[in-house]
């Protein structure tokens, strides 16, 4: 086995939540992935923290999967798949973390999958006043082409063109979506924003993104570099995907977010 896929194994491991395929090294953990949850004891939940209703010896409590917290059989019915914790299995949620747990899941289906297709924009690197027509996909890593989507092992935002760039997805500090509509530099954040060292999230409705500004640390250094991507106005790039591999970011973003929050 080489040293490459010695890091990258993974082992099966049970928990009181269920089984988990998670990676052996923490270091190869995904960065769209989250910790399981400690579980509230028992004796500090009488009653279900949903409904209120008390339980005896036919109520029974279940702990939520993805929150760790009590309720019933009533408030806590739902299977769902949750792949950002490594399950195997759907596992029990509330409902309220159940239709996170769904919309992230129709993210994975989805969205993933325009973001590893790529899409061309024109990049700008730092203050340079020249751009170059690249690329940009979400990667695990070139040298492995096999990849078990339900572990998220996506580590790379990857650019080629004549330049190539490989930037590793925790070492980006900002995201800011930018969209139609506002005059170039009269707004340093447009209506798609994701900042990920903040809580303040918001969406546009119906405007269209058209390019991406983001800043990311250079490893082993404090040093923060900055790149601009801007959809090309030419036929060799549709506008019309670039907007969705955008859209995608601005979700992926909101994912990365939540995992260091926790």
């Amino acid at each position: 086995m080489s040293g490459w896929e010695a890091h990258d194994a993974k082992k099966l491991v049970r928990s009181p939540s269920g089984l988990r395929m998670v990676p052996e090294h923490r270091s190869a953990r995904s960065p769209f992935g989250l910790d399981e949850p400690p579980w509230v004891p028992d004796k500090e939940c009488p009653r279900c923290m949903q409904c209120d209703t008390k339980f005896d010896f036919i109520t029974r409590k279940h702990h939520c999967r993805r929150c760790g917290k009590c309720f019933c059989d009533k408030c806590c019915s739902k299977k769902v798949p949750l792949p950002r914790m490594c399950f195997v299995d759907p596992v029990r949620q509330c409902a309220e973390c159940a239709l996170i747990s769904q919309k992230e899941t129709e993210f994975y289906d989805k969205q993933l999958k325009v973001l590893m297709n790529g899409a061309t924009f024109f990049v700008t690197l730092g203050s340079s006043d020249k751009s170059e027509l690249m690329v940009c996909r979400l990667s695990n890593n070139q040298r492995k082409k096999e990849i078990e989507v339900f572990l998220l092992l996506y580590r790379y935002l990857v650019l080629d063109g004549d330049s190539h760039y490989e930037i590793e997805i925790i070492q980006i500090s900002t995201v800011q979506i930018l969209t139609e509509g506002f005059t170039p530099g009269e707004k340093d954040i447009h209506t798609y924003t994701s900042l990920l060292e903040s809580q303040h999230i918001t969406e546009g409705g119906n405007t269209r993104a058209i390019g991406m500004v983001l800043q990311y640390k250079v490893p082993g250094s404090e040093e923060l570099m900055q790149m601009k991507f801007t959809a090309g106005e030419d036929f060799s790039c549709n506008k019309k995907l670039s907007a969705s591999w955008l859209a995608a970011m601005h979700k992926a973003t909101k994912l990365l977010y939540e995992s260091r929050d926790q």
